[in-house]
Formats: structure tokens, C-alpha cells, sequence
């Protein structure tokens, strides 16, 4: 849980720093939740990457947050806004099993 976490808190502090200063950095609150969405799906996909979880239970955990990601941008910002952080999330979730899968363990933590 506590690598999930520095996954997390990692993903988020680096890709805001390069949305902020390297692509777009207008609109602070929109970077920041661009780049929470995109630390929390290397978090969720490391925590996840466990052989207690059934394939079952890591898509359900992930469509989850993805709703939930776009529930929470849908009220804050709108819609239209809010659909870039389910596209981060998900690109980065199956760039963490596509990775692991070329792996002999299947597993990007061992």
C-alpha cells in the first residue's frame, strides 16, 4: 500500500510539473486534476498488480475510478473537461499490464 501511494504521489507531482511548464499551464485546476487522474491510475494499477485480485475485480476497480473520475470533473469543471482524465487514466492503467506482460511473473512488482 505504501509504494501504491508513493505511485500515486509520484505519477501526480510529475505529470503536473510537465503539463505546467511544458505544455499548457493556464488553468492550474484542470492540470492538477489531469495529472491527479494520471497518478492515480499508476497507483491503482500497482496496487492492483497482486495475484489476490481477479482480472474480474481489476476492471471493476478500474471502470470504478473511472466514473468516479468523471463524476468528480463533471462537477467541478464540466463534461467536456472531465472525459481527458478518464483517456489518461486508462492509457496509463493498460500501459502498466501491457509492460508486465512481457514480464516471465506477468508482474511489474517482482
Amino acid at each position: 500500500m505504501k509504494r501504491a501511494l508513493i505511485y500515486f504521489g509520484l505519477g501526480t507531482v510529475i505529470s503536473f510539473l510537465i503539463n505546467y511548464f511544458f505544455i499548457d499551464g493556464e488553468n492550474i485546476g484542470l492540470e492538477l486534476y489531469y495529472a491527479v487522474a494520471f497518478g492515480l491510475a499508476w497507483g491503482m494499477a500497482y496496487f492492483l498488480d497482486n495475484p489476490r485480485f481477479s482480472l474480474f475485480q481489476k476492471m471493476g476497480s478500474s471502470f470504478g475510478v473511472m466514473a468516479l473520475l468523471v463524476a468528480v470533473g463533471a462537477l467541478i469543471f464540466n463534461l467536456e473537461l472531465a472525459i481527458p482524465s478518464i483517456l489518461k487514466f486508462s492509457t496509463v492503467f493498460v500501459a502498466y499490464y501491457l509492460i508486465a506482460s512481457f514480464r516471465a511473473t506477468k508482474s511489474l512488482r517482482n
